[in-house]
């Protein structure tokens, strides 16, 4: 990162002291505020009062400390923006892990410790020009960060215009201080200073009231005026200037400017207009553009003569140009010189590619229209940048380069392909890997064609990744032959050390048998895919290859396994060195399914609670619906169908069809959710659309929609028991032989369900205590049983009710008690009776908390403690109280006179 970025602005020589304003700031230190945002159109002095602020703030406030970051477009990208953020609170002692820099869970709690000491500081995070910031994942972000910071940690902002943040609520909180250009304006004495004290000037208290009321206060309209009248000795002529300083600011700029250039000479003219493309400036860069060799001398007199120059560090290396004045130094480059701009752009290109700032210099290419150097640099970028998962600012650039450019390299068509594979556009994606393998078939043939693509490990590789791009696509197509045949000519193609390679390429093996129904075989390959992400260091992927690994363990049947790999994962994405731990949201998103699934909904939406502040930062993009689904099957369960079906409407758009095997298909959800609401018109609809029939083979890709057809069947009241019960047996029988225990026991309910239905209750107790008994976890299933609705209560309460049942007739009935007691069995505690293990003082605290409308998250920064240890305190609490949910657990408190 370029460390300008933290530099805060150091105080001007020449500057007019603004003790009201100071003050006005200093206000963002008082332990109720949250933000200060100084916010007014350009040329105010937002920036500049800042610096005035920090000068004197260590006597002011030794309390404080200051982290300063000054934004620019690149910080739309998140994981850069965290990046710097990070960096900012690290050079005022705030020590926080790099590994938090997309979680902003942890990244909360890492600050949250950091502030414990010393006691009484207090830390202020500057974001100077926040009105670049355009990406709504930043906004969101930034808005996360006001709610849950703790009090020692404020923000303090800089814009043009009021960010899309909740303002409205910490107004009314009194959490927020404003500085607008009401504030920002000169006043009359302000102004008078300025010219006589700040430039030197002798004019007369209505010259100074003149100027003052003309530019209305406006900081940059009076230094321009300023620059100006320096150029008139003359008094008739300073008169005669101020009687025409008239109009709108607009006017004044350009009027101005016109003044203050005529001023310069030749030189420094010269040196305006051709470093005016750089959005920053130090000598040697400018050097590059002029042709000359005074770059930093320039810059060091024009920041004496305070002509618009923006210090960015101490050591006055790095400057800036007043956004306004840089402006019309680019339109007047513009009008006076047409064919210099891009000859410009090109050499601040290849001055920034030769220092390493290859985001620069990608910029200034793009700037200059040399898209063949574009893309040569973007190929030589790739790897730095798919390595800090800055996939945004990669596919920005793919998408801007011209087809032709693409077209002639492998590895820039490769990944052009990949970025329309992550949208969803498979045929796009297709002709895409198509000009990449025709790429590499031209550079065998032509040397000169190849000496044109950059050398970089992308290139050597770029086989074996067209043939993994091949297999996710056809993975997508529900193609398993295909997939399995590119997957392994990716392996046969990569070396034994191309660790990603063969990660990517075990793991589309895995898939693919997953896909067919092989469980067994699907959890040995991608076992051998997450082992080899793990030998390449890619904790990244790693992580997304444990999401799937758990949902095959799911279909495997043994849920705790698939919680395991999750609260694993999730320690490493905290606690490991990788600074971009992406896939946290969707280990939150499995913990609330797997939570769901148990009947711990209140853990499962505060697991989804923590997510949702994530996933458009952390989840991969194919994983993003899923949020939506888990919460839509949160809402089932309370029977709030209507908000179950309006969160499937929402997440089905971000469905992306991709790496991962389509197996639970959001169409289907919905209509299982319009049966047990009893919406059967719109679920027969759905079937009749997907053509399902009874008589239909077994298919794992088919399986989950076979089953809902099932419960349409059942549900109608029409059933044709035989022909449904035929087709479960398939079903059944298909499972079984691919280890799909989890299958198996949701196809048993079924069955247990058809006979029950018909009126046989010896055939559904014996379906029913068989599947119990084989189970490999049968007390990990609760929602499977009660999201059946009515027929399976009625089921249950029949089966509670067997007298002498027989060996499997009496599992059913203690499961079927069991499940009951969930439903509506009062609680048979005594009231006031002690705990065997009372509770501690820190698990009450935790207790009490739960007796609220607080979330899991808010409780655990309330408290100053990770989620995951609140979950621990969580399941403490149940176990002493002897509940196994939140709702229980405080009813139960009450009966016991803890709350």
């Amino acid at each position: 990162m370029l460390a300008t970025k933290l530099f805060a602005p150091a105080r001007r020589r020449q500057l007019v002291a603004r003790p009201r304003l100071v003050a006005l700031v200093d206000e963002t230190l008082d332990p109720h505020q949250r933000l200060t945002l100084v916010s007014a159109p350009a040329g105010f002095g937002k920036t500049t009062l800042l610096a005035d602020w920090l000068a004197g703030l260590d006597q002011r406030r030794p309390e404080a400390r200051v982290g300063w970051v000054s934004l620019d477009d690149g910080d739309n990208d998140l994981t850069r923006l965290l990046a710097h953020v990070i960096a900012a609170l690290g050079s005022v002692g705030l020590d926080v892990a790099p590994q938090t820099s997309t979680d902003l869970a942890a990244l909360v709690n890492d600050v949250t410790r950091a502030v414990e000491d010393p006691p009484g500081q207090q830390w202020v995070l500057v974001l100077d020009d926040y009105h670049v910031i355009a990406a709504a994942e930043v906004h969101e972000a930034v808005g996360f960060l006001l709610d849950h910071l703790p009090d020692q940690v404020h923000l303090l902002m800089t814009t043009r215009s009021d960010p899309p943040l909740p303002l409205a609520r910490l107004r009314t909180r009194g959490q927020l201080t404003e500085v607008r250009a009401a504030d920002l304006r000169f006043t009359p004495d302000e102004a008078e200073q300025f010219f006589t004290r700040a430039m030197g000037l002798d004019l007369t208290t209505d010259d100074v009231h003149a100027l003052e009321q003309r530019t209305e206060g406006w900081a940059a309209g009076l230094q321009l005026a300023a620059l100006s009248l320096r150029g008139l000795p003359q008094r008739g002529e300073v008169a005669r200037f101020i009687d025409a300083f008239t109009g709108s600011n607009r006017f004044v700029i350009d009027y101005l400017v016109d003044e203050v250039l005529a001023q310069q000479t030749d030189s420094v003219h010269d040196f305006l207009l051709r470093t005016a493309v750089l959005d920053k400036l130090t000598g040697a860069l400018c050097d590059a553009l002029t042709g000359r060799t005074d770059g930093g001398r320039t810059l060091a007199a024009l920041e004496g003569s305070n002509l618009f120059l923006v210090p960015l560090d101490d050591q006055r290396t790095w400057y800036r140009y007043h956004h306004l004045f840089a402006d019309v130094l680019r339109v007047r480059l513009l009008a006076q010189h047409p064919d210099q701009p891009r000859q410009l752009h090109r050499r601040a290109s290849d001055w920034y590619s030769a220092h390493c700032y290859a985001e620069d210099a990608v910029r200034h290419a793009f700037e200059a229209e040399d898209f063949e150097r574009a893309g040569y640099l973007v190929e030589q970028a790739i790897p730095t940048v798919r390595r800090n998962r800055q996939d945004v600012l990669m596919l920005t650039w793919l998408s801007a380069l011209p087809d032709p450019v693409r077209r002639r390299s492998p590895v820039l068509s490769a990944f052009s392909g990949w970025s329309l594979l992550m949208t969803g556009d498979l045929d796009g994606a297709d002709a895409r890997l198509d000009d990449a393998e025709a790429a590499l078939e031209a550079g065998a043939r032509d040397q000169a064609i190849r000496a044109a693509w950059a050398d970089t490990e992308d290139l050597r590789t770029a086989p074996a990744t067209i043939a993994v791009f091949r297999a996710a696509l056809a993975q997508a197509r529900r193609d398993v032959p295909g997939t399995v045949r590119h997957a392994r000519s990716a392996l046969d193609q990569a070396g034994p050390d191309d660790h990603f390679i063969r990660g990517a390429g075990f793991g589309l093996l895995g898939l693919a048998a997953w896909a067919a129904g092989d469980v067994r075989e699907g959890l040995s390959t991608f076992g051998q895919a997450v082992r080899a992400l793990h030998a390449a260091g890619n904790l990244v992927d790693e992580l997304d290859t444990t999401v799937v690994l758990a949902d095959m363990w799911v279909t495997a049947g043994r849920p705790s396994r698939a919680r395991r790999l999750h609260e694993q994962a999730l320690q490493s994405a905290t606690s490991n060195g990788e600074p971009y731990p992406r896939a946290t949201a969707d280990l939150h998103v499995g913990l609330a399914e797997l939570d769901r699934e148990l009947g711990e909904l209140a853990d499962a939406e505060d697991h989804l609670e923590t997510a949702r502040v994530l996933r458009e930062r952390s989840s991969i993009t194919e994983n993003r619906y899923r949020w939506y689904v888990v919460s839509a099957q949160v809402r089932a369960a309370v029977g709030d169908y209507a908000s179950a079906v309006r969160l499937l409407d929402e997440g089905e758009p971000l469905y992306r069809r991709g790496f991962y095997p389509e197996l639970r298909p959001i169409a289907a959800t919905r209509a299982r959710f319009h049966i047990v609401d009893g919406s059967l018109e719109a679920a027969t609809a759905w079937a009749d659309d997907r053509g399902l029939t009874v008589d239909d083979e077994p298919d794992y890709l088919h399986e989950y929609e076979h089953l809902t057809l099932v419960r349409l069947l059942l549900a109608s009241g029409r059933p044709e028991l035989s022909s449904v019960l035929t087709l479960l047996e398939r079903l059944h029988t298909a499972a079984v032989d691919a280890a799909r225990d989890g299958s198996v026991l949701e196809i048993r309910v079924l069955q247990a369900l058809a006979h029950h239905g018909s009126g046989d209750l010896p055939a559904a107790l014996a379906v029913l205590g068989r599947a119990l008994a084989e189970a490999p976890e049968p007390d990990s299933y609760v929602r499977l049983y009660l999201d059946e609705g009515e027929p399976m209560l009625a089921l249950l309460r029949d089966a509670a009710a067997v007298r002498e049942p027989d060996e499997y007739g009496e599992v059913a009935r203690t499961y079927a008690r069991k499940l009951l007691d969930r439903v509506d069995a009062p609680s048979s505690v005594p009231t006031q009776q002690p705990l065997v293990d009372p509770l501690s003082q820190r698990e009450l605290e935790v207790l009490r908390l739960l007796d609220s409308e607080l979330t899991g998250p808010e409780i655990a920064r309330r408290l100053y403690v990770s989620v995951n240890t609140l979950r621990t305190h969580t399941k403490r609490i149940f176990t002493k109280l002897d509940v196994n949910t939140r709702t229980a657990a405080v009813r139960r408190a009450r009966e016991h006179g803890l709350l």
